[in-house]
C-alpha cells in the first residue's frame, strides 16, 4: 500500500518506521571495512543515467517497495511491461510492508544484500541519505536534463537532501474529502456539490445531525494523521519549520486545528470513542458523509460496488488553501560493489517508469511529472484528478534526518488533547517540549 489506509495512519507509519529505520542505519555506518570497503562506500556512476537506454548483457535487477495495498498490483503491471519491452534486463519485485522495509533495507545494505531499485516516501529520504543507505542521483538528473521544471516544485524538492538529489520523484499523495452521496441525499444535502469550505462544510454536518446522522467520525485514535496535519497547515502552521530547528506542535495553529476537531466530537457531529477506522467504516456502510483519508483509499472505495461515493480536494477549514501530503520517490541503495551494467539498467529502469506513469495514476496517485499529468488519458481518469487539483497547495515536512522520530511525538499528544486526559494547549506543549528534544537530539545523531 502506497500510504496508510486510515486517516491517521501518516502518523502511525512514520512512528513504526522512525526507531526501526534510525536503529538499523545507526548499524549501517558503525559496521567496519570489509572486503569491498567501507559498507556504503559507491563508487561514482558511469554513462548517461539511463538517457539512451540500456543495451549492454542482460541483467537482473532486484527492486524492493512497500506497495502492498491495491497499488501494488498496478506497479506490478509496469514492471511486467518493462522487461516485455525490455527483455534484457530482468526485474525481481519484494514487496514488503512499509515499516519492515525501512527497517530492513539499512541492514541488507550494510551486508551488501539491499536491491539495485527502491521507492521511498519523501520524508525518509534525508535519513537514509545522511546514513548512506542511498546513494546520490545527480547524474540521473543531469543526464535526463530533468529540472524542476518538469516536476511538481514541491516533490522535485522532495527528493534532495543536504545539496544533492536523492530520489527522483514518482507521484504525490495528498489528503483529500471523500463523500458519501447517499448520506448526503438523505441529509437533504447536494450529493454532487462536496463543500468547499468551513460554512459549507457546518451546514451539511448541521443538516445530518436534523436527521440523526453522526456526519464525519473522527476518532482521538487516528486524528493525529495527515487530517490534523492538513488542518495545522490550514490554520497558518507547520509541523516543523523550514530549517528543521523547532516543531509547531504547541503553537497556535496547531491548538486551533485540535480545538476544531475535538468540537466535532463535544458537539455530536462525530461519535465520541470512533474506532480509529471509524471514517471507512461509517462510509463505507452509509454512516458517516465525509472521510478526508489519502488516495490510496480510492481502491478498496472502488471494489465496494453498493457504495455511491466521490472525492474532491479538502474544505478550506482553517483559511488557507494547503493539504498534507506525501511522495513516492526512487531512490537506488548503496551497494559495497557495483555491478556497471546493473548501475545503467537500474537507472534507466527508473527514467522509465517516471515517464510511464500515466498508469501509476490509475492507484490515485498523481504523477509527479507535469507532462504525464498534461496527458489527455489523464484527464479522463476518475478521483486522481481531484487530488491533482491541489498540486500547488501541498505541504511536506522539511528533509530533516531522524524527522520521523520528530512526528512522532505528535501522534499522542493529539490524543490526549481530543481524549480530553489534558488540556489541548498543555497536551500539545508537551508533545512539543519531546519534539524539539528529539530535533536537538538528532543533529548530534546524525551529524
Amino acid at each position: 500500500m502506497s500510504g496508510p489506509s486510515f486517516s491517521g495512519g501518516a502518523i502511525s507509519r512514520r512512528g513504526l518506521l522512525g526507531g526501526a529505520l534510525g536503529a538499523a542505519a545507526l548499524g549501517l555506518t558503525a559496521c567496519g571495512p570489509g572486503s569491498a570497503g567501507r559498507p556504503g562506500q559507491q563508487a561514482p556512476p558511469t554513462g548517461d543515467g539511463g538517457a539512451s537506454g540500456y543495451d549492454g548483457p542482460p541483467v537482473t535487477l532486484a527492486y524492493w517497495n512497500g506497495l502492498t495495498g491495491g497499488d501494488g498490483p498496478i506497479m506490478r503491471k509496469l514492471t511486467d511491461t518493462f522487461t516485455k519491452e525490455n527483455p534484457n534486463i530482468k526485474i525481481t519485485t519484494t514487496t514488503i510492508e512499509w515499516a519492515e522495509y525501512y527497517q530492513k533495507l539499512p541492514a541488507a545494505v550494510s551486508t551488501g544484500k539491499g536491491p539495485d531499485v527502491g521507492i521511498m516516501h519523501a520524508d525518509t529520504l534525508a535519513t537514509n541519505a545522511a546514513r548512506q543507505v542511498i546513494q546520490p542521483l545527480d547524474d540521473v538528473a543531469t543526464a535526463l536534463n530533468l529540472t524542476e521544471a518538469d516536476f511538481i516544485p514541491l516533490a522535485w524538492q522532495g527528493g534532495m537532501y543536504d545539496g544533492k538529489r536523492y530520489g527522483i520523484p514518482l507521484d504525490v499523495h495528498p489528503a483529500g474529502l471523500y463523500y458519501n452521496k447517499r448520506v448526503l441525499e438523505k441529509a437533504g444535502a447536494d450529493p454532487d456539490k462536496p463543500p468547499t469550505d468551513h460554512d459549507e462544510f457546518m451546514a451539511i454536518l448541521e443538516q445530518c445531525k436534523s436527521k440523526g446522522i453522526q456526519g464525519f467520525w473522527v476518532s482521538a485514535l487516528s486524528a493525529g494523521g495527515l487530517l490534523s496535519q492538513s488542518l495545522v497547515y490550514q490554520f497558518g502552521g507547520h509541523m516543523v519549520s523550514d530549517d528543521g530547528s523547532a516543531v509547531g506542535f504547541g503553537d497556535e495553529p496547531a491548538i486551533k486545528a485540535i480545538e476544531w476537531l475535538k468540537s466535532l466530537i463535544d458537539n455530536g457531529y462525530s461519535p465520541k470513542n470512533a474506532a480509529g477506522d471509524g471514517d471507512q467504516v461509517s462510509l463505507n456502510n452509509d454512516k458517516g458523509a465525509f472521510m478526508i483519508n489519502g488516495p490510496w483509499m480510492t481502491t478498496p472505495l472502488s471494489e465496494n460496488k453498493k457504495l455511491e461515493w466521490g472525492c474532491a480536494p479538502i474544505p478550506v477549514i482553517g483559511g488557507q488553501q494547503f493539504t498534507w501530503s506525501g511522495s513516492h520517490q526512487f531512490v537506488l541503495p548503496r551497494q559495497q560493489k557495483a555491478d556497471e551494467n546493473k548501475t545503467k539498467a537500474a537507472r534507466f529502469f527508473v527514467n522509465w517508469i517516471s515517464q510511464q506513469s500515466i498508469s501509476w495514476a490509475g492507484a490515485g496517485m498523481v504523477p509527479a511529472r507535469n507532462s504525464v499529468r498534461d496527458l489527455p488519458e489523464f484527464k479522463d481518469l476518475p478521483y486522481v484528478t481531484e487530488f491533482a487539483k491541489q498540486v500547488d497547495y501541498l505541504r511536506f515536512v522539511p528533509p530533516v534526518p531522524g524527522i520521523s522520530d520528530v512526528m512522532e511525538e505528535w501522534g499522542p499528544g493529539v490524543s490526549n488533547a481530543m481524549l480530553g486526559r489534558k488540556p489541548i494547549a498543555d497536551a500539545l506543549g508537551e508533545a512539543a517540549t519531546k519534539g524539539n528534544k528529539l530535533l536537538e537530539s538528532n543533529k548530534k545523531k546524525y551529524g
